[in-house]
């Protein structure tokens, strides 16, 4: 007897993410049938509101609405299995209205593992029980953490952790992400990045944030600048800019 098919939308604002995603739901033919994408949440709720999916994979945290906000504003609400890097929110609320919940880098085995949860559904979910699991979320105040960013490389998706990561760089509409073994080049505005990155990063110039676990040694440069010193053989010297002066010296706790 053959799985039910479920017409599906990916929602989220990185192509990477979306193409990767894309490529693990053709593993399963008999159940998913993917009817569109969508990149940002006002474009997903055109959509959703016009085809009508039985299920989406929505990304969290997106320009725009968020994958919440969204939620909050469709009349009807199609089984939601949320895809994201950030892997502390609590979500345990969902479980008990059979919402899945992926962590990025998604595993093949883990999406398996979704595909057998749907295979208990029958029917859509109360939208009203969604958003009162999203009230919880939200009492519960939990820090959204990112532990890894997407790159695309040739036709490979590569999952960079953020734990690797010395610094990034800004330059028109891309920023290049620097390690110890190689660099990235990803299409992403530095802004909406800082937006996302945990604490132990910092913005010290207009084009570029430090992972403070690699600085080496700060020492003070004219202008109220410093010369930041990193463990990365590459590019191991940061000047930082004068608008970012009182950010550093928080850091440094003087």
């Amino acid at each position: 007897m053959m799985n039910p098919q479920y017409t599906v939308i990916i929602i989220d604002d990185e192509p990477p993410a979306r193409a990767g995603l894309l490529n693990l739901l053709k593993n399963f033919p008999e159940t998913f049938q993917v009817v569109d994408m969508a990149q940002n949440g006002t474009e997903a709720k055109e959509k959703i509101t016009k085809l009508k999916p039985d299920v989406i994979f929505l990304d969290i945290e997106m320009p725009g609405l968020t994958g919440f906000e969204l939620l909050e504003q469709l009349e009807t609400i199609p089984m939601v299995i949320f895809c994201t890097a950030y892997s502390q929110y609590a979500l345990k609320a969902f479980e008990t209205n059979s919402v899945d919940y992926l962590v990025k880098p998604i595993e093949l085995d883990r999406l398996q593992q979704t595909v057998n949860k749907l295979k208990l559904f029958k029917g859509r979910q109360d939208s009203q029980q969604i958003l009162d699991a999203i009230k919880q979320i939200a009492v519960q105040k939990e820090t959204p953490q990112m532990t890894s960013i997407t790159v695309k490389k040739g036709d490979r998706l590569l999952f960079v952790k953020l734990e690797d990561i010395s610094h990034f760089e800004a330059s028109n509409n891309y920023v290049t992400i620097y390690t110890n073994s190689a660099n990235y080049l990803v299409e992403q505005a530095l802004s909406q990045l800082e937006q996302k990155l945990p604490d132990y990063f910092l913005r010290v110039h207009r084009g570029t944030i430090i992972n403070t676990n690699y600085v080496k040694e700060v020492q003070k440069y004219f202008n109220s600048r410093y010369i930041i010193s990193l463990n990365n053989l590459k590019k191991p010297n940061i000047t930082s800019g004068r608008c970012y002066n009182t950010a550093v010296k928080h850091w440094m706790d003087v």
